[in-house]
């Protein structure tokens, strides 16, 4: 690791009532997370031993920890904030996701640096004027909003003509202005780009009036700030940097603040940082003891402060007062949006306002991502601009050719009059010589053919996307009842991508667990208590106490094992077995960030004892110290207060270590009472038994060993708790240094990273524990349904590997029928070996089997991964793990994760998805081609960095065999009909001009055509695309391989549009030549001919949309009818209006029985061979998704369902077909 990496931030000292100064910052607990030598081998895979080497393992191994605001420099969820920049720019930067190199550095803010004079800000409190004399800080007023009146129009065309098919529009469309070029009229060529533009530019209108209007309540909150001193009541957007703000209970930070004082005599703060992080648990921060004392109009000095940044975990700062300089971190700062809880008032100095604050910096969404189907569709984009092309230089060859053949008679034909004899001077009219005339045709050309690139499409797709998206979030199987949460859908462009899904990357705790944590098992002195051991008492967890006349209980019970109980309540510390039982529960009470609040109950007389912890991990630990009769009920800055069976005792809290990445322990030093001090460390096996004397007992710490392999072979998490005695000097000793290092404006955070190292030695164990973090409802179903949809699911954990196996089997991810390939190596050279051993043994099982009976588990850890990924031998991982049904990473670090992803995104052009719930899985989400968040235990960093969110891993199941289905039937087909729609027109257009010397004159009139993509076809498409349903819910669940569908393509790919361009060349023709043969020899006009041919294109184009529809509902009847009336009515109007061309041709040609005739003949020899065709494939060569519809429509489809009579093709199968 980067020695430069900051482990433990400073802690104010509290030198009040107590001897000794306290560091009162208390971190977040790891989850527990253990290793164990490797049980689960394969032949030519070798076996890891932790002891030997542990090297690999702590500098890659990630600890899942739950997202805090003071879990500041070093915790396992800043490696996740730091991935998330550095993804950011991966375009520019190279990313190492699998050696050390991933977790240096690079990309750290100011706040894991040393503060230098030049990346410091001066902040003079209580002296705005001064603050702001050199540099004009931001003021306080915020703005979310993208445009103002002035900026709307401007800005929001320059965002919408981004999309390039915009800008071939509008060139369209001045080039239509020109009068050597005018096709049609000037104003009805802009009107389908107007139209377009205009419906997005309402819709952001209204977007960013709702966020002008959030804007100004904002801003216009009040709070009181210290003016001459006095408080009066200002506006936020009015507080200026170095004003001092007063917050009262429950009320919001209106900017980071530096606290300055509170209403606790030792500076404590809680606040609730659910607005920041979504965490609702309550996180303590403090005041300097030298400006808690002070009166408040005596408040002066001069805070210097890192610049604005991102991290919200990271502060760094002094303040000099009283010609004293102090140092400041994460624990004195309030970040704005917080709230302030169980305190009666705090004062605060602002450092950052507005935009500056550290809220408003991370208000950025997640990444933008395309669609697969979208990209796809640029493709075949791309062959109609050829093939528009192509058409054009037909015509215009075609023209100079006519030219050329006509060039002695172009004085008096009618389409090429060379002189113009309507004056009495003879002159040239409108021909501008054979070469430019030829110029001038291919440019005319693409006026007339422009709808080849259909505009409608694209703002067809998005409203179809907001309509699929709204059904997604009203679904009820989406809807998660304990969490009260609906469904998210945060990234609209990619709704179709849920239905190509092939490889599902999960995270574990939390995601495929619940995250809520039961104490189950304790080893204390080689001695093992589980809690299911000679029995369980259900109703255990009822220890009270008695304080100021009430009774105090745990908020929650915990099941304890009687043996242990009793002895816990008993032993006392009388002999060797009680005082190793004491000092193990006091190390559970004590050595943590847990605060005990006071729920109050029905009962006046009986209160609750609420454990406010940051992770659930700690909380549950702390429960079950509470159970055996250690409770905690009091936690100041200097001091805990611990009921011991009755007996209330006061530690002094001298020091604490936090939890880090790198050392995966915490520790806390207590003084005794009668003046002693120990040190209490708790943390996973791999760095504990690193800290360990060995010499004392090696029996004790083989017990410890095995009892922790076998508590994560049921799948617990485990911690390894130690204790150490430090005698006066080695105190002192530790005492000075860390009052040097917390107290030091420069190189803190590596001296307090040597003191902790330096102190967390030779720790005597006093045992494990053990926690069940139980699956999720309906996790083992939702895999097995996954897999059955051909869905690889691979699971990336931080846990080790005993508990991630034990899960795996649990949720059905493993069976025992599975062949297991375990890669545990400690070094490179045996990680090469191990890899090309597990490759041939693959290839060999396969070669052997039927690949489709043949399954195959490869679990991989993180100390592999150091050697891998981003190595050479990334390629024969990706290899292997083709050959596998599951994959099982464990003890992976966020960054490892996002390679893991990347080793499959990059190898394959299979979609892939990741899901997981905690910040560290950020980085996985944001590299995977669809993004879901877990509305989870461990805040929101998940959600908002995700394309999608929801409250249940088992949710993923309708979404993508029900939703992901769906939306991609729809699609596909919705971007194949408006091409086969806007090319049936062009076509038609494109044979008349045959017919005219390729002058492109038109016989559709221009409005006709403007309304074509608009009124005549557009709604359907629309209507269609968010209704239709090939398959009902029932059947996609209860046959997971019909989502093969879209894995395969095979709603949208090149051969469907072939064949639908074949079929649309065949129906223009008929469009186009049948009227044109029957009035041969007739004196029609061609506005006459025309509306009969937009009439028939109309009519044409919504039959074969109803052709389709699977589900028909009142709307989509509405829709198809009604385009078709309406396209009548239009066509009688526009034929009504004298100043139009074609007056009234329209009631004259209607008036014969030619017209209907031919109409219904066009209809029917256009449709017909679609229709012959779609009947023999589906008769003779039926789909499953045709075979599961037709079964549908069956009177006894539910008898059919219930006796299985419907046979499924095995995906295997399915492939060759």
């Amino acid at each position: 690791m980067d020695s430069k990496r900051p482990l433990l931030l400073q802690s104010p000292r509290t030198p009040n009532d107590q001897e000794f100064p306290t560091i009162p910052t208390f971190p977040e607990l790891p989850k527990s997370k253990s290793s164990s030598s490797n049980t689960v081998t394969f032949s030519g895979v070798e076996n890891y031993q932790v002891e030997k080497n542990n090297n690999s393992l702590n500098s890659s191994s990630s600890s899942r920890t739950t997202m805090s605001i003071h879990s500041i420099h070093s915790s396992s969820r800043n490696n996740s904030v730091k991935e998330i920049s550095s993804l950011s720019h991966s375009g520019s930067k190279f990313m190492r996701y699998g050696s050390k190199g991933g977790f240096d550095s690079e990309g750290l803010s100011m706040s894991q640096r040393e503060l230098r004079d030049e990346d410091a800000r001066l902040v003079y409190i209580n002296d705005p004027e001064k603050t702001n004399e050199n540099f004009e800080f931001s003021g306080n007023s915020i703005r979310t909003a993208k445009y103002s009146i002035l900026t709307f129009v401007p800005r929001n065309l320059f965002e919408q003509f981004h999309r390039v098919a915009y800008v071939y529009f509008l060139i369209i469309a001045i080039l239509n202005q020109l009068p050597q070029l005018a096709v049609f009229g000037r104003g009805v060529s802009i009107l389908p780009l107007a139209f377009v533009l205009f419906v997005t530019g309402v819709k952001d209108a209204f977007e960013d009036w709702r966020r002008h209007n959030s804007d100004k309540v904002e801003n216009n909150r009040l709070a009181s700030v210290l003016v001459n001193d006095s408080f009066i009541e200002k506006s936020w957007k009015d507080i200026k940097v170095g004003e001092i703000v007063k917050i009262k209970t429950n009320e919001t930070i209106p900017c980071d603040i530096v606290l300055l004082s509170t209403s606790d005599p030792t500076g404590v703060a809680y606040v609730q940082t659910i607005n920041l992080d979504g965490e609702s648990n309550l996180k303590t921060r403090y005041a300097k003891q030298e400006t808690g004392s002070k009166v408040q109009q005596r408040f002066h000095g001069l805070i210097k402060c890192e610049k604005p940044n991102r991290n919200i975990y990271g502060f760094m700062a002094n303040m000099e007062i009283e010609g004293k300089k102090l140092s400041l971190g994460s624990s004195n700062i309030v970040l704005r949006g917080c709230e302030l809880k169980n305190t009666s008032w705090a004062l605060g100095v602002a450092v950052y306002c507005g935009r500056e604050t550290k809220a408003m910096l991370n208000s950025s969404g997640a990444p933008s991502k395309r669609s697969r189907l979208e990209t796809r569709m640029n493709q075949e984009i791309i062959m109609l601009s050829f093939f528009l092309v192509a058409l054009c230089t037909i015509t215009s060859v075609g023209a100079a050719v006519w030219l050329r053949r006509h060039k002695d008679e172009l004085n008096l034909l009618p389409y090429y009059r060379k002189l113009d004899f309507s004056e009495g001077k003879v002159d040239d009219y409108k021909y501008y010589g054979w070469g430019l005339e030829i110029f001038f045709t291919f440019l005319m050309s693409v006026i007339v053919y422009q709808v080849m690139i259909p505009i409608a499409l694209y703002i067809s797709m998005e409203l179809v996307r907001v309509g699929q998206a709204y059904f997604m979030i009203e679904d009820d199987r989406l809807y998660d009842e304990a969490s009260n949460s609906r469904f998210q859908c945060r990234a609209l462009n990619i709704n179709e991508d849920l239905g190509q899904i092939k490889y599902v990357f999960s995270d574990k705790t939390g995601t495929l667990t619940e995250n809520k944590m039961e104490f189950q098992c304790a080893s204390i002195w080689g001695v093992d208590y589980s809690s299911t051991k000679g029995g369980m008492e259900s109703e255990q967890g009822e220890f009270s106490v008695q304080v100021d006349g009430k009774v105090l209980k745990p908020k929650m019970k915990v099941k304890v094992n009687p043996e242990l109980l009793q002895l816990a309540r008993s032993s006392g510390l009388e002999n060797k077995e009680g005082k190793r039982i004491y000092d193990f529960f006091l190390a559970l009470a004590t050595c943590n960030t847990i605060v005990p609040l006071v729920v109050d109950t029905p009962d006046p007389d009986v209160k609750l004892l609420d454990y406010q912890g940051e992770s659930p991990d700690e909380q549950a630990l702390a429960y079950a110290a509470a159970a055996y009769g250690f409770m905690l009920i009091e936690r100041t800055s200097g001091h805990i207060v611990i009921d011991i069976h009755g007996e209330r005792l006061k530690f002094n809290v001298l020091g604490l270590h936090e939890f880090d990445s790198d050392r995966k322990r915490m520790s806390v030093i207590l003084g005794y009472p009668d003046n002693s001090f120990k040190l209490f460390v708790k943390g996973a096996d791999t760095t504990m038994f690193n800290v360990i004397d060995k010499s004392h007992n090696i029996n004790l710490i083989k017990s410890t060993e095995n009892h922790l392999h076998s508590y994560s072979s049921l799948g617990l998490r485990t911690l390894v708790i130690g204790m150490r005695s430090l005698n006066h000097s080695e105190f002192e000793q530790w005492h000075a240094a860390y009052e040097a290092a917390s107290t030091a404006v420069f190189g803190r955070a590596a001296m307090l990273k040597k003191i902790s190292n330096n102190v967390e030695t030779n720790v005597c164990i006093l045992g494990a524990s053990a926690i069940e973090d139980k699956l999720q409802k309906g996790v083992p179903e939702a895999i097995e349904s996954l897999r059955n949809a051909d869905i690889k699911v691979w699971v990336l954990t931080g846990d080790k590997q005993e508990t991630a196996v034990s899960i795996g089997f649990s949720s059905k991810l493993l069976t025992r029928n599975m062949t297991q390939i375990v890669i545990n190596s400690n070094s490179k050279v045996s990680c090469r070996k191990s890899l090309k051993d597990a490759l041939e043994r693959s290839r060999k099982l396969v070669d052997d089997d039927d690949a489709s009976s043949t399954q195959i588990a490869l679990i991989i850890d993180g100390g592999s991964l150091v050697h891998i990924l981003d190595s050479e031998h990334e390629e024969e991982l990706f290899q292997l793990a083709s050959l596998c049904s599951v994959v099982l990473c464990c003890r992976v670090a966020p960054l490892q994760k996002a390679g893991i992803v990347s080793l499959v995104k990059n190898r394959t052009s299979d979609m892939t998805l990741a899901i997981g719930d905690g910040a560290n899985d950020v980085s996985m989400i944001q590299m995977a081609d669809v993004g879901v968040g877990i509305s989870g235990q461990e805040g929101r960093q998940a959600v908002m960095s995700s394309d999608f969110a929801m409250g249940q891993f088992r949710f993923l199941v309708p979404l993508l065999l029900i939703h992901g289905h769906w939306n991609y039937q729809r699609l596909g087909y919705m971007i194949l009909y408006n091409f086969y729609r806007n090319a049936v027109l062009v076509l038609v257009l494109f044979w008349y001009v045959l017919f005219t010397a390729f002058t492109l004159t038109t016989a559709i009139n221009e409005w006709s055509s403007t309304l074509y993509s608009i009124i005549y076809s557009a709604l359907p498409t629309i209507i269609v695309g968010i209704l239709d349903k090939d398959l009902g819910r029932s059947t996609l669940l209860k046959y997971p391989q019909l989502y093969s569908a879209g894995q395969k393509n095979e709603a949208y790919n090149k051969k469907l549009f072939i064949l639908t361009m074949i079929d649309t060349l065949w129906q223009s023709m008929v469009i186009f030549w049948f009227p044109l043969f029957a009035y041969w020899k007739s004196t029609i006009d061609v506005a006459s001919i025309g509306d009969l041919w937009t009439l028939a294109t109309v009519i044409l184009v919504n039959l074969h949309l109803a052709m389709d529809v699977v589900r028909w509902y009142w709307l989509t009847h509405a829709v198809i009818w009604g385009s078709i009336f309406a396209t009548f009515v239009s066509v009688m109007i526009i034929d009504a209006i004298p100043q139009l061309p074609g007056y009234w041709a329209f009631f004259h040609v209607a008036s014969t029985r030619l017209f209907w005739l031919l109409l219904l003949g066009i209809v029917i020899a256009a449709l017909l061979p679609r229709l012959v065709v779609k009947f023999v494939y589906q008769y003779y060569f039926p789909s499953d998704i045709q075979i599961s519809r037709e079964a549908e429509k069956m009177r006894q489809y539910q008898r059919i369902v219930e006796s299985g009579q419907i046979e499924m093709l095995p995906v295997s199968d399915l492939q060759h077909r």
